[in-house]
């Protein structure tokens, strides 16, 4: 198979898996009960207490509804050391897992290998992840779909080896082919985006929308309600994009280097943004379409920006956002401020910042408090926060850390796992 090129062999491989599980179903008698017919031959791809052991003794249905004392229960069992030591996954599982991926990942972890419809299958999508945790493939995987992962350069060798011997079992899942050493608000935050943006478009051309993801989103929404969601844009794009606000408009008027991985500034003033473009604020994570990507790639005016941000401070922050503005960019809108989208608005990510947060009976506040804990005035969301968030329209949430609360990511999983499987 290696001698043929690479969008057939991944054509091959995917006929192949769908192949596999279809043997698989055809092993599976009709249970009588109550639930649907598509419900029961899928019913081996649900989560059970079993496959998630240190968590059984959680009532994840409670946890959703937010009643108290399940909460309560929850809060305390993450902080004991015994659950933390018994939930902890260590690199060498996968990079042993891998070694029989059929078994260990796809029949133990339960990874969906066949389009679960026809409309999902016909809208496939591209994901750019810049990940350090390994759990977040799983909850987003789709065989038709395609995946670009940037592992960042300064990761311990173990995880590194985890993640690539996760993607090596998977024809649509593949690392990027440049990583870099990525520095918090500087440049190299946005470079693993566009090193996958440039794989996944010259991968394949079947792809639809263009979603980029960090290791500690999460989905809110099942692939068909993603899909279902993207069809509702008729080609337009999702993400922040507003007018630059005061205290922010310094980061791109002056330049900024890294020294010892850190972002500094240099003292200089920079120059108008080429082509006298105006600079929108936004955030890192977008939701857009195969013509935007292209764009980024090939447009001479988003060249000349990108070459213009390289010295700015956190320009993961502006540049989408700008993008999103320009006239002839596929699913853009006019810069005029009655065009502008709030990350509320948007569809891309839900986030939780510190100073928006407040009781529910308060006009002013935008979300009611965190659960979890603050990192850097973002809501690291605990298992209070899920009923909150699974009403919200936002296809992600970020951020979620498995390690301090993973019965907020197994519940969510879960229920996402079940509500696809019932669809």
């Amino acid at each position: 198979m290696w001698f043929l090129k690479r969008s057939w062999r991944l054509r091959l491989l995917q006929f192949i898996a769908v192949l596999g599980s279809l043997w698989m179903l055809s092993l599976l008698s009709p249970l009588k009960t109550g639930r649907s017919a598509a419900y029961i031959r899928y019913q081996w791809l649900e989560y059970t207490d079993d496959d998630e052991s240190p968590e059984k003794v959680c009532n994840c249905s409670a946890v959703l509804q937010g009643e108290k004392e399940e909460l309560r229960k929850a809060k305390l069992l993450t902080i004991t050391k015994d659950f933390q030591k018994n939930i902890h996954i260590p690199d060498e599982y996968y990079i042993h897992a891998a070694r029989d991926c059929r078994f260990v990942l796809i029949n133990h972890r339960k990874y969906i290998t066949f389009p679960l419809s026809k409309e999902e299958e016909e809208f496939p999508l591209a994901y750019s992840m810049v990940v350090h945790h390994k759990r977040l493939l799983r909850a987003i995987y789709a065989p038709q779909n395609i995946y670009c992962v940037h592992v960042d350069k300064k990761s311990p060798a173990s995880v590194f080896a985890a993640i690539k011997a996760i993607t090596s079992c998977f024809p649509n899942v593949f690392m990027v082919s440049k990583a870099v050493n990525v520095v918090y608000a500087g440049w190299t935050r946005v470079q693993p985006d566009l090193n996958c943006m440039a794989d996944l478009y010259n991968t394949s051309t079947t792809w639809k929308y263009f979603i980029n993801l960090c290791g500690q989103d999460f989905p809110l929404k099942t692939n068909l309600e993603i899909v279902q969601a993207l069809r509702s844009l008729k080609g337009g794009n999702s993400l922040e994009s507003e007018e630059m606000p005061r205290g922010k408009k310094k980061r791109v008027m002056n330049a900024y280097q890294v020294v010892d991985g850190q972002i500094q500034r240099t003292g200089k003033t920079k120059d108008p943004a080429p082509f006298n473009l105006p600079i929108l604020s936004g955030n890192a994570y977008i939701v857009v379409n195969r013509g935007y990507v292209r764009s980024v790639l090939e447009d001479k005016r988003i060249q000349a920006l990108i070459e213009w941000a390289k010295d700015t401070y956190s320009p993961d922050e502006f540049l989408w956002a700008t993008i999103q503005r320009i006239p002839g960019v596929p699913g853009s809108t006019w810069p005029n401020r009655k065009f502008d989208i709030t990350d509320m608005n948007a569809i891309a990510r839900i986030v939780k910042w510190q100073w928006h947060e407040g009781s529910e009976d308060s006009l002013q506040s935008v979300y009611p408090e965190c659960k979890g804990h603050h990192v850097r005035s973002i809501c690291v969301y605990g298992a209070g926060d899920l009923q909150w968030l699974i009403e919200q329209h936002h296809l992600f949430a970020n951020k979620f850390d498995a390690d301090r609360d993973p019965i907020a990511v197994y519940c969510l999983e879960k229920y996402l796992r079940h509500r696809a499987l019932t669809e």
